[in-house]
């Protein structure tokens, strides 16, 4: 039985650790069993990585960085690598927990992201709807009056000048146009 397993990016610092049901971890990049403190060892190191369950594919990378800050925590007595147990403690967790931050973060901006994406799909099919009704109904739309507006001030402006002319004419201030009739031919005859 498969399971769909997040898809990662192909990248040097990005391991993909799966968790058995035995409890260990396989990191996929490196092709081996690790530890947890592998795995801090790792984050540490400014790599990220996503934990995932073996058969069903669920995200555990925040339960597993959790486990790794409780037990270093619980560690912190021990002497660390600057001497002072208490320094070693705020290093390593302050990385961990800088990571887990950032790890919860990212799906909260992803999700904003793909929000925006599908207001602006969602957008362009009520537009598409709309005209499309508009067509059906054969109620203009803001395009349609506009052209209608500019084939109204066009015979406005015709209808002005014949206007003058008439007047013109009327008071016999400008001669009559004369029309010159052209020969008719007709269709079909060579």
């Amino acid at each position: 039985m498969r399971y769909n397993l997040p898809i990662m990016p192909q990248d040097q610092n990005h391991h993909l650790i799966k968790k058995y049901s035995n409890r260990k971890l396989y990191d996929t990049q490196s092709r081996r069993y690790i530890t947890l403190d592998d795995i801090a060892r790792m984050v540490r190191d400014g790599c990220d990585i996503t934990v995932v369950q073996r058969d069903s594919g669920q995200d555990l990378t925040a339960v597993v960085l959790s486990q790794i800050v409780a037990r270093e925590e619980r560690q912190g007595g021990e002497k660390g690598r600057h001497g002072a147990p208490a320094d070693a403690l705020q290093e390593r967790g302050q990385a961990l927990l800088d990571y887990l931050r950032r790890t919860i973060n990212m799906p909260a901006e992803m999700a904003l992201i793909e929000v925006e994406k599908r207001r602006g799909d969602l957008e362009a099919i009520i537009d598409g709807a709309i005209a499309r009704a508009l067509k059906r109904l054969s109620i203009p739309t803001r395009r349609d009056i506009g052209r209608l507006n500019a084939r109204i001030d066009a015979l406005e402006t015709r209808l002005q000048s014949t206007r003058t002319e008439v007047v013109a004419r009327s008071r016999g201030t400008v001669a009559p146009k004369r029309t010159i009739a052209k020969p008719r031919t007709r269709k079909g005859a060579a």
